[in-house]
């Protein structure tokens, strides 16, 4: 499976959780570290999907997607053993492990079928 498969998904439930953060306590941290993590997560889908449209692999934004995944996972698991709050810290924190094991798995073990490059 593709990186831009599931990294969509996982930025617009990044999104929707820091807005929420947001109206309901008034936390611009998470406003900021959702949306933020949303909008570059979704420059890196974008990016992979041009490439593959190219017959192309960009490991570059699986890499940064990664990246941003397994810090979020870190960080809202120091939350979570910290407060011990399953909402929202230890949901995000699982949620951004499986998602840079995901990245890892692609990284490491995929062989894609990428179609042959389009003429124009």
């Amino acid at each position: 499976m593709y990186d831009f498969c599931l990294t969509p998904i996982y930025a617009f439930l990044l999104a929707v959780g820091g807005l929420a953060g947001y109206l309901t306590k008034g936390s611009t941290a998470s406003l900021a570290g959702g949306l933020g993590s949303a909008v570059v997560l979704s420059i890196c889908t974008y990016v992979s999907l041009q490439a593959y449209h190219k017959g192309q692999l960009c490991r570059p934004a699986t890499f940064i997607s990664l990246a941003i995944s397994a810090a979020l996972a870190w960080v809202m698991w120091q939350r979570f053993t910290r407060t011990g709050k399953v909402m929202p810290a230890g949901m995000v924190a699982g949620l951004s492990a499986a998602m840079a094991a995901f990245y890892v798995w692609n990284l490491l073990l995929f062989k894609p079928n990428l179609p042959a490059p389009k003429q124009h």
